[in-house]
């Protein structure tokens, strides 16, 4: 868990500005460039996060076999989160889809087989994740580089864009510790148990977060699948219109047909959304208390709480997404900045009171995302041609 939300936190600092350059360079049909971006990011990423998170695992009291593990399998997930990035532009689905299953696949036999042989299950399990991400990885590569061109110019030209689209820098990292911070804070609380060293964890909020998180994936699918498909051939439209000198009247048309999607498919977003909530409240709850998942009657509440909030993230985030296809990025900025400071304020309010108040403060956070999305997104398109053109 540390290894994840570590690598995460720090590969969402040039998440968004690794991606916009990219797509800046696939607009401009740069393609040759886009490969030593990624190597640029990669480089500064794993340089700064060795000496960060390696200097942390020195001094976190674990045994030297669990700190190398630990270093490995972080220097792994940079690459990957940072290889995700640049992937989606491939288009070959079916590639991606061999990638993560080989890697999925050999992590559990990996962590199986040398269980057996060791013994430790910990060392195991963690050398089988290793393993599987490794796979992954390689994979990766193959299709990247199968798909763009040899590289050429500067790897680090990417970091001139951080001038130009400086909230972009802000707005990953914001999100992602809004996303994560409340569980850390969860360690930190009198729910929280020491492991070892520094290693904390909180059990009566960890499992319902994660039972609760896997809720979030039908939006986080159907954002790519659904919305993107319907939505982005009117905005190509209207922006083809503009480039190329439409007339006022197609503007004006293609523009309300293109917000006319694109509510439509936020709407059934949201729709999908809940239905997978009440799904996973209704039907997942009762399941997962009756496995020996370490699931209890306490955790229920917790997942319940959760599972409103993750959706109200899914539905908040999906709306930041579409900011930046207008490229509102004060509006997304915003959007990411009170989620990040009223998540983990509400939480750090709400361990004055007991158990049952648990994960109240991420539904908080999750409520003011929304809110202000929507409204920003809303009062933002009203004035689309204003933003654009002036």
């Amino acid at each position: 868990s540390y290894t994840l939300i570590a690598s995460l936190l720090l590969s969402s600092v040039f998440t968004m500005v690794t991606t916009r350059y990219a797509a800046d360079m696939l607009y401009q049909r740069q393609y040759r460039r886009v490969l030593p971006s990624l190597y640029g990011s990669l480089a500064v990423s794993l340089a700064t996060g060795f000496v960060l998170y390696g200097t942390f695992l020195l001094f976190s009291g674990i045994e030297p076999v669990y700190i190398l593990l630990c270093l490995i399998l972080f220097c792994e997930l940079i690459v990957v989160w940072n290889q995700i990035q640049y992937i989606t532009a491939i288009k070959d689905y079916i590639s991606i889809l061999a990638a993560f299953s080989a890697g999925s696949v050999m992590a559990v036999a990996g962590g199986y087989l040398i269980g057996l042989m060791t013994g430790n299950a910990v060392a195991a399990l963690m050398s089988g994740v290793i393993i599987g991400y490794g796979v992954m990885m390689v994979w990766n590569f193959y299709l990247l580089h199968g798909y763009f061109p040899a590289g050429e110019g500067n790897a680090f030209e990417f970091l001139l864009w951080i001038r130009q689209y400086p909230k972009l820098l802000f707005i990953g990292l914001f999100t992602t510790i809004g996303l994560f911070g409340h569980i850390v804070i969860m360690w930190c609380s009198p729910a929280g148990v020491n492991i070892r060293g520094l290693f904390y964890a909180a059990p009566s909020y960890d499992v319902p977060a994660l039972f609760a998180f896997l809720s979030i994936f039908i939006t986080t699918v159907n954002f790519t699948t659904s919305l993107e498909v319907r939505f982005y051939p009117y905005y190509h439209q209207y922006f083809n219109l503009l480039n190329n000198r439409g007339t006022l009247t197609d503007l004006q048309r293609a523009e309300e047909d293109m917000f006319t999607v694109l509510k439509q498919e936020l709407f059934y977003l949201a729709l999908r959304q809940i239905f997978a909530t009440i799904l996973f409240i209704v039907i997942g709850g009762p399941v997962f208390v009756s496995r020996n998942t370490g699931f209890n009657e306490i955790f229920m509440g917790t997942f319940s709480t959760l599972c409103i909030g993750y959706a109200l993230y899914a539905i908040a985030n999906s709306m930041m997404m579409v900011q930046l296809y207008f490229a509102d990025d004060t509006g997304a900025f915003y959007s990411s900045l009170v989620f990040m400071l009223a998540t983990n304020a509400a939480t750090v309010f709400f361990l004055s009171f007991d158990y049952r108040f648990y994960g109240f403060g991420f539904l908080a956070g999750a409520l003011v995302m929304y809110v202000t999305a929507w409204v920003r997104l809303m009062s933002y398109t009203r004035k689309l041609d204003f933003h654009i053109l002036c």
